[in-house]
């Protein structure tokens, strides 16, 4: 049954870093309690403000799952008022980013993925996600990591699901996709997840990945393998790195390293482009693994602000460390917290790792 409609809840889409991840959040935030949501000034923090395709899908994704009426949900809107009327429900769902604009998009299929995920984990059954879009773009988990790190972390913690690469996707063209198979809690439970409470990642066991070129030639991703596996070599671990040649509609050279820790694991991907050299391209990504391991947290800082959301929902209170405070972390806390669904503490070190803490409310 539905419940009764709550107060709405008025959201300030400026606030920190002013981004999609205030809406992603809210949304799914929404969908689980049921509570009416406005959100205003959206994503007033970014050269172009309002709604852009990935978020329009993030949005009909949202209120397809648990059959919310909307308004405001137009391309370049900075207000959108979402009013669930019944619960989470599970089930087969196919989204596009590409149909929210006219001429296509390679919005991020994994956002999209994150917005509805926990909700249908939270609901009885089982459900099968497919979205269309950029599978490995700019400012967003690739397919990789959101399968490799998030997903991983979140079965370690009882998530019972999978994600499945169908096609790649790279900017501008996008049209990959990625199938998402989750089973929800079968008592309808709202506590989902395990609490996170490790502090130490232990020792690193082994760095995995892939070297990747996508209608290009083969010897991109070898370079870029070869010169990754040169700079991780003084690490004394062993290092396997896949290259690849696939297709895709728009040309795309990736890599992605993957540290494997005693207690945890963390990724670290990075984008070829037009004269970037394949060398360079590693070397992003190294730089970015070594940073993270130098600082000895637990999390990464992408995975920091990314688990805040799960955590929310597990049984207990979760504590750990994470190898920077980004606005993102500071951010998605203070969503958590306007719907009272959990009390984030957020410390920073003097190496600049933080360390936090989430205590569910429900």
């Amino acid at each position: 049954m539905c419940a009764a409609p709550a107060e709405m809840l008025v959201i300030d889409g400026s606030y920190g870093e002013g981004g999609g991840q205030i809406l992603r959040t809210s949304l799914a935030l929404a969908a689980i309690t049921g509570r009416p949501l406005r959100i205003e000034r959206i994503r007033a923090g970014r050269r172009k403000p309002g709604l852009a395709a990935q978020h329009l899908t993030a949005i009909r994704a949202a209120a397809a799952i648990c059959g919310a009426k909307l308004e405001g949900d137009t391309l370049g809107s900075e207000t959108l008022e979402f009013f669930p009327r019944c619960p989470p429900a599970s089930g087969n769902y196919h989204f596009d980013v590409a149909e929210a604009r006219e001429g296509g998009s390679a919005g991020a299929a994994a956002l999209v993925l994150q917005t509805i995920a926990l909700p249908l984990v939270l609901a009885p059954g089982e459900s099968s996600v497919t979205v269309k879009g950029g599978t490995h773009v700019p400012w967003s988990p690739s397919f990789d990591y959101f399968e490799h790190v998030w997903m991983e972390i979140l079965r370690r913690l009882g998530l019972n699901g999978t994600a499945r690469l169908g096609a790649w996707g790279f900017f501008p063209a996008g049209r990959g996709e990625i199938t998402l198979r989750l089973i929800g809690a079968s008592n309808g439970s709202v506590k989902a997840f395990m609490p996170l409470t490790a502090m130490e990642r232990g020792g690193l066991k082994a760095i995995n990945g892939r070297a990747v070129a996508a209608s290009l030639p083969a010897h991109i991703a070898q370079r870029m393998a070869d010169r990754a596996e040169a700079l991780l070599r003084p690490l004394g671990v062993p290092v396997t790195i896949k290259t690849e040649r696939v297709r895709s509609l728009s040309p795309g050279a990736w890599i992605f390293l993957s540290t494997v820790y005693d207690r945890t694991v963390s990724g670290f991907g990075a984008l070829g482009r037009r004269g970037k050299p394949a060398e360079e391209v590693a070397e992003e990504s190294v730089a970015e693994l070594f940073d993270h391991h130098r600082r000895g947290a637990l999390l990464d800082r992408h995975l920091a602000d990314q688990m805040l959301l799960p955590l929310t929902f597990a049984d207990g209170a979760s504590e750990f460390t994470c190898s920077a405070v980004t606005r993102h972390l500071e951010t998605n806390a203070w969503v958590i917290g306007q719907f009272d669904a959990a009390r984030v503490e957020i410390e920073s070190g003097p190496n600049g790792a933080g360390h936090v803490k989430v205590m569910p409310i429900r």
